[in-house]
């Protein structure tokens, strides 16, 4: 399924899953830095991640600040409802 059918669940959730690969492959490119195969696995779902997090953003409002719409003439991040208010979380 493709980022832009999902829904906030699914996308939460497809990016949980793909935020854990990337953390999980760069803590063993800290200790193996020249793993080509490791280096092509992390490309892969870095891109994965960015990929979600600007859907997501797009559609719910951004999940973490570097996700602001840099164009902006206002800062709406702080207008968002808080997760225990039902925001993003």
């Amino acid at each position: 399924m493709m980022v832009n059918q999902m829904n906030q669940q699914q996308l939460l959730q497809w990016l949980d899953m793909v935020s854990f690969a990337v953390v999980d492959v760069t803590e063993y490119l800290d200790t193996h830095p020249q793993d080509e195969e490791a280096l092509k696995y992390f490309d892969h779902y870095q891109e994965l991640r960015k990929t979600a997090l600007k859907a997501y953003a797009e559609k719910y409002g951004p999940l973490t600040v570097d996700m602001v719409d840099a164009g902006c003439s206002t800062f709406s991040w702080a207008d968002m409802p808080l997760p225990w208010e039902g925001g993003n979380c």
